[in-house]
């Protein structure tokens, strides 16, 4: 499970920490054995609620791609089948299994030390992170990332956090309400952030992005 959020102002992914060899005391991503009677989009549910409490239908969640290369697994033949979930406000994560911690890391940070992972999981979330970011050009997922009701600022911030980089409010929000049922208004409006109210607004029906926003 690539399970990602915006935190602390930093582009996050789920992490345990190994309490067991092989790689004891790595990071890793959460994840288990597929069980016998069970599909593979009800063993991803299952291991995002065990690792969030989260559940599948309230957070946005797709198969990613599958890992299989000999030898990625020292104990036996592995073959992965990496999900990819996108989280608003992460509830604190509690370990399971064989896991010592689970903690939320920075996606930068495992890309500048992919020592610091086990198995080949720096480059599950290498991949995933670029998926992740990829998507937000050309569908509307970024909503994800948000609460139920949330300002064109706030989706902003994510898409600058996800980019790593700044963008021009004006020309956003210009862009972004172009597309058709993408920000629903609630007809409300908030003053968190200070300053004049900002109108609050919920996620549509809109998938695409069309014309896409691509990054600098």
């Amino acid at each position: 499970m690539a399970v990602f959020t915006v935190r602390d102002g930093r582009f996050g992914i789920l992490l345990v920490r190994r309490g067991n060899p092989p790689f004891k005391g790595k990071l890793a991503l959460p994840g288990g054995f597929l069980e016998p009677d069970e599909d593979l989009d009800d063993a991803a549910a299952r291991e995002l609620a065990e690792e969030t409490a989260l559940s599948a239908a309230d957070v946005h969640l797709e198969q990613f791609r599958g890992y299989g290369a000999v030898g990625r697994d020292p104990r036996t033949r592995v073959v992965t089948i990496c999900y990819l979930a996108l989280v608003p406000s992460p509830p604190a994560v509690v370990a399971g299994g064989d896991a010592a911690d689970a903690v939320w890391v920075a996606v930068d940070d495992i890309l500048a030390d992919p020592s610091m992972m086990a198995f080949d999981h720096a480059r599950i979330v290498r991949d995933a992170a670029a998926h992740a970011r990829g998507k937000l050009e050309h569908t509307t997922i970024a909503a994800a990332f948000c609460p139920k009701e949330f300002t064109l600022s706030d989706l902003r911030r994510v898409y600058e956090i996800v980019w790593g980089e700044a963008l021009d409010p004006r020309n956003f929000h210009r862009k972004i309400m172009k597309v058709d049922d993408f920000l629903l208004p609630t007809g409300t409006a908030t003053t968190r952030d200070g300053g004049r109210p900002a109108a609050l607004y919920r996620a549509g029906a809109a998938t695409q992005l069309r014309p896409p926003l691509y990054r600098r």
